[in-house]
C-alpha cells in the first residue's frame, strides 16, 4: 500500500466505502463503472490511464470476507470481480503474470473450468489465464506424456466417464502439474472470494 495512501486512512479512517463503481473484467481490465453502466449491467469503460492504473495495482487488497477492493485514499473502493481476483498472462521473460504485474513464481495447483477456463494458484494467489492465452497453454497439456487431442479435451472437460478420470497434467517449468477439474460457477465460494460486494451483506 502506498504510504500517502496509509496517511489518508489515518487521517479520514471512516470514509464511507464505495460499491459498484469498479470491477475487473475476465481479461485484467479495470473498469470504471458509472451510474448508466451500473443500472444497465455494462461492463464499464475500461481504464487506461498509466498513473490510474499502476495506484490501483499497488493498492488492490481484500478484506476478511473476501471482498477485494481499491484503497483510493481514505476510501474502499470494492471490485466487482468477472471471474477470480486476479488475472494471469503469459510474459515471454517472466512466466505468468497476474493484472497487478506480479509474476506467479509458484504455480502449486492447476484447475481446468467446465467452460475451459485455465485456472492457477501461486502463494495463495487465485488467478484465472486471459483466453488470449489459452491456446498455447493447452498445447502444454499433457495425458502420460503425450499432448492432448482436442476431442479428449472436450471430452474431459465435459466431464465424460471415459476421459474424466483420464491423468491430465500441464508441463510448466520442467514440472507436470496435475489439473483439477472445476465447475466456474463454484470459482467463488470454492476460492471464497465475493464476486459482487454488497454494501449492506456484513456488518462493517
Amino acid at each position: 500500500m502506498d504510504e500517502i495512501v496509509k496517511q489518508a486512512l489515518a487521517k479520514w479512517p471512516n470514509v464511507p466505502h464505495c460499491y459498484g463503481w469498479l470491477a475487473l473484467d475476465a481479461r485484467g481490465g479495470w473498469r470504471m463503472r458509472d451510474e448508466r453502466a451500473q443500472q444497465q449491467g455494462l461492463p464499464g469503460e475500461r481504464i487506461v490511464h498509466a498513473a490510474l492504473l499502476g495506484f490501483i495495482r499497488r493498492n488492490y487488497l481484500a478484506d476478511e470476507h473476501g471482498r477485494w477492493f481499491f484503497q483510493n485514499g481514505p476510501q474502499r473502493v470494492y471490485v466487482n470481480l468477472e471471474l477470480t481476483p486476479y488475472i494471469a498472462r503469459h510474459d515471454p521473460l517472466h512466466g505468468f503474470v497476474t493484472q497487478t504485474e506480479d509474476p506467479m513464481a509458484a504455480i502449486d495447483t492447476v484447475w481446468l473450468t467446465d467452460n475451459g477456463r485455465l485456472i492457477l494458484r501461486s502463494d495463495g494467489k487465485i488467478a484465472a489465464l486471459d483466453d488470449r492465452d489459452l491456446a498455447q497453454c493447452i498445447e502444454q497439456l499433457r495425458i502420460d506424456d503425450l499432448a492432448v487431442g482436442d476431442s479428449t479435451l472436450l471430452s474431459w472437460i465435459g466431464g465424460e466417464p471415459d476421459a474424466a478420470s483420464l491423468p491430465l497434467r500441464l508441463l510448466h517449468d520442467g514440472r507436470q502439474l496435475p489439473v483439477q477439474h472445476i465447475a466456474e460457477a463454484a470459482l467463488a465460494q470454492h476460492f471464497g472470494f465475493v464476486s459482487t460486494p454488497q454494501a449492506d451483506a456484513f456488518k462493517v
